[in-house]
């Protein structure tokens, strides 16, 4: 048997969670757990008391004289009358020498006046006073059975289970009030709801900014509400230089400023936070934010807990309609028929069950409970339908603080801060410092400048790979105001900094040529715009929507590089239009890595000074090339995972076209090689990464070819086309399938790099030697046996690649090749080790000479 501790931590919630249950779910907790305690009660009794007693009705008939039995025994007649209140009357015993009869409605003590009367058969009447009573001849056993018989037979079995449905019932209450604190989808939510509100209750940062709320004129309160005037979204229209814009709000070093339509409100010292405390709130402002966006797409929870209601309603008027109906079946005597005369000797026994009385009133008690709690879930539905519970305005909050840009709230967010309000309307107001943008933006501005001095800032700068000095912010609240003090800065990145706004400051910044916005969408003030239309050359962002370019990224006329990184097609297949890039007049080079399906129309504004373009595509099919006609001046193009099947046609109009690069396509054949003839300035041609199988002949019309990469495709030999190149500087055709290397290499007498690395080549011809001016030669990972001996003759040999072969020693000759040294030498060590001594010596002399790494 279970405890009542044990059903009870049924009910049991997480304290937390307290702040959500209203005065009607706390009445009705506690109710559940007293109908628990009448369930255990009537169960504990039943189970340790509940038993029917029962007596056999004799068949013998009562007159107003007894008569003895023929057989020489008695016959007994048990007769009880009842009085209106269900109690027996007194019964005489009346004895005939050992038999005995029982008449009904004579008092005991009446039996002394008819002892001496003379009967029929001469017997003597006299008094029995035996404690026993009238012997049935029925042992205990046969009691036991008939006891038990009669418990299940004569008693209604609504008496006999009351203690178990109401514990059902209870229990099934109970499961329905806490559900939506149990069930995984709103649990979660409630159980994140509660924590951040906790928080914000417990915040510094809330203590402070309603006290400095409470501190403000509400004159001030009022022109706050009122003077905001809209601005265009990114570019201010400020016409001082250095003064923030309304959309725009600006720190500076005498103090921060909140509005730009009032006077600066010198914020006190004591609204600076420490470190710890100002993480803390930020951190708080991002996941009430996050926390919005994901319960307000939903009124899952809102749904749950009336349809607890619901159910727990139901439930009342259901237990009442069939409980009320079994309060007069629970009576204390019952007739029993149980059927087992050739048992017993007897067909009908009167029974009695001693817990009648105790069930009825438990019984009685449990109505009146459940009605309470159905009266109580009445309310609950009536408060639930009375106001729309999925809409919360936080207006009193927004007229009692300075915080007017609190938004209302909807769904399943808004129905929590309903319920929040029936414990303590001040957690709610608490929590809408935190929804506030203002709010916000004032920790970012107490605090970004505190954290990010001018020292700390310097620590942070480094030199690039091009040797400049470069600042790199990640994921800030915003962008320091020391920042604009690093006169000498020449890049800036501001990486995942949403809420980034570039002051005027930013113009004694006369070094700085780059600006990298990398989920940034920055906002600039007018001066600050002025100063990067005249000064910037470079500039890459770095998007997930096209929304997050900035507008005055299409102004900057004085702009040489534009790298573009996001998502320029929508899910309809549509193309995400770029703005005009007219004003874009001294662009030089553009990059776009994206998803597009065709290249975008507004890249002709760029065109007739555009003179590399580069597309790197994420494996969406490129299918519209008919822009590229109108670049003539284009001398780079490159078309990566693009899926391309073939080379493009649109392609061959590009008459000043000197590199193409058509890597990780679909191309399968090259037969439209040979209109590149008419492209007489095409020096570099890469179709690495493809499917080719075969390179045609007409390669060779492209005379001024200098570098050929066609490695990573499905080659099995190469064309003597190939070698008809005379400019031809480098040729990589690793990772195919080639097995031979025709002597005509011999030819290309301009050769500095081959790469013929992953192949089945298993002999290496004496030509290949012949090509003197080789820097570098990639042979591994073949099956070459053995290197002759007149690798001796190149001498120019910096980079010598051998591993993954079959070779058991390498040459003698080679410290004859001058320039190489182990450094450049990729071979296994057990073959390095088989050089002669004198060799490794002078291949180990200085490693320190540069050699060419290839490409």
């Amino acid at each position: 048997m279970f405890t009542l501790a044990e059903v009870a931590s049924l009910n049991d919630i997480q304290p937390t969670y307290r702040i959500l249950k209203p005065w009607w779910d706390v009445f009705m907790d506690y109710l559940a757990v007293v109908m628990l305690m009448v369930a255990i009660f009537a169960g504990t009794m039943q189970l340790t008391k509940d038993q029917v007693v029962c007596l056999p009705v004799l068949q013998s008939t009562v007159n107003s004289k007894a008569q003895p039995s023929t057989s020489g025994k008695a016959e007994f007649t048990t007769v009880e009358t009842t009085t209106g209140q269900g109690e027996a009357s007194s019964m005489r015993t009346v004895s005939f020498g050992s038999a005995h009869t029982v008449t009904p409605g004579i008092p005991l003590s009446g039996a002394t006046s008819s002892q001496n009367q003379p009967t029929e058969s001469g017997w003597e009447l006299k008094e029995q006073k035996d404690s026993s009573g009238r012997k049935t001849n029925l042992d205990f056993q046969q009691y036991v059975f008939i006891n038990q018989m009669c418990y299940h037979l004569a008693l209604p079995w609504y008496s006999k289970y009351f203690p178990y449905l109401v514990l059902i019932h209870t229990i099934i209450l109970i499961v329905s009030s806490n559900f939506w604190f149990k069930y995984p989808k709103t649990c979660s939510k409630i159980e994140h709801f509660v924590s951040i509100l906790g928080k914000c209750f417990e915040s510094p940062w809330t203590t402070k900014a309603l006290s400095e709320t409470a501190c403000e004129d509400s004159e001030e309160n009022k022109q706050r509400l009122t003077g905001a005037q809209s601005l265009p979204k990114y570019v201010s229209t400020s016409s001082d230089e250095g003064s923030p814009s309304a959309n725009t709000p600006m720190i500076t070093k005498s103090g921060f400023k909140f509005s730009a339509e009032k006077p600066m409100i010198e914020v006190p010292s004591v609204t600076i936070l420490d470190k710890k405390d100002g993480e803390q709130a930020k951190a708080l402002f991002e996941k009430v934010r996050k926390f919005r966006a994901h319960v307000e797409d939903s009124d899952l929870i809102y749904k749950l807990y009336v349809g607890q209601t619901v159910i727990k309603t139901v439930k009342f008027i259901f237990i009442l309609c069939y409980t009320a109906n079994f309060v007069n079946t629970i009576s204390f005597e019952h007739i029993c028929n149980p059927k087992v005369e050739h048992l017993i000797g007897y067909t009908q026994f009167e029974c009695t069950h001693n817990m009648a009385y105790m069930l009825k009133k438990l019984l009685i008690s449990y109505i009146s409970l459940i009605c309470v709690y159905g009266f109580i879930c009445l309310y609950t539905l009536f408060w639930l339908f009375r106001i729309p519970l999925k809409e919360y305005s936080f207006e009193k909050v927004r007229e009692e603080s300075s915080f007017s840009d609190i938004p209302d709230v909807k769904n399943d967010f808004a129905f929590l801060l309903h319920m929040v309000d029936q414990y303590d309307q001040l957690y709610s107001k608490r929590f809408g410092v935190f929804l506030s943008e203002v709010s916000e933006n004032k920790l970012r501005e107490i605090s970004l400048n505190h954290e990010w001095t001018f020292e700390k800032l310097r620590q942070h700068v480094s030199r690039n790979a091009q040797d400049k000095q470069e600042l790199h912010l990640f994921m800030l609240s915003g962008v320091p105001d020391a920042v604009f003090d690093l006169t000498d800065l020449d890049v800036l990145k501001l990486e995942l900094i949403p809420e980034a706004k570039i002051p005027a400051k930013i113009s004694q910044m006369t070094n700085l040529q780059e600006l990298h916005l990398c989920h940034c969408p920055a906002k600039v003030e007018q001066t600050a715009f002025s100063f990067l239309r005249d000064h910037l050359r470079c500039l890459h962002v770095k998007f997930t929507d096209v929304a997050e370019i900035p507008a005055w990224v299409y102004l900057l006329k004085n702009l040489h590089e534009l790298y573009l990184i996001g998502n320029l097609n929508s899910e309809n297949n549509k193309m995400i239009g770029l703005e005009s890039l007219r004003e874009l007049r001294h662009l030089k080079i553009l990059y776009v890595k994206s998803n597009l399906t065709k290249i975008p129309p507004n890249i002709t504004d760029v065109a007739p000074h555009l003179t590399k373009l580069i597309i790197l595509n994420d494996g969406t099919k490129l299918v519209v090339l008919n822009s590229l006609k109108k670049m003539t001046n284009v001398a780079e193009l490159e078309l990566q995972n693009c899926e391309l099947e073939r080379i493009p046609h649109a392609i061959f109009s590009l008459s000043n076209l000197q590199e193409l690069d058509l890597k990780s396509n679909s191309i399968r054949t090259i037969e439209e090689i040979i209109s590149f003839q008419h492209l007489k300035r095409l020096t570099c041609l890469k179709l690495w990464h493809n499917k080719i199988v075969n390179i045609p002949s007409s390669i060779s019309h492209i005379k001024n070819l200098e570098s050929l990469y066609l490695s990573n495709n499905k080659l099995e030999s190469l064309p003597a086309a190939v070698f008809s190149l005379q400019k031809l500087r480098c040729l990589d055709v690793s990772y195919n399938s080639i097995s031979l290397i025709p002597a005509d290499i011999g030819l290309l007498q301009n050769l500095q790099h081959f790469y013929i690395t992953a192949n089945k080549v298993d002999t290496l011809p004496k030509q290949l030697f012949k090509c003197v001016k080789l820097r570098t030669l990639c042979l591994g990972q073949n099956y070459i046996t053995s290197i002759p001996d007149k690798i001796s003759q190149l001498l120019q040999l910096t980079h010598l690649e051998l591993k993954g072969n079959c070779l058991d020693h390498l040459p003698a000759t080679l410290r004859q090749c001058q320039l190489l040294r182990k450094s450049g030498l990729v071979v296994e060590d057990h073959l390095f080790d088989t050089l002669p001594s004198e060799v490794k010596e002078v291949l180990n002399q200085d490693t320190s000479i540069p050699f060419a790494n290839g490409i």
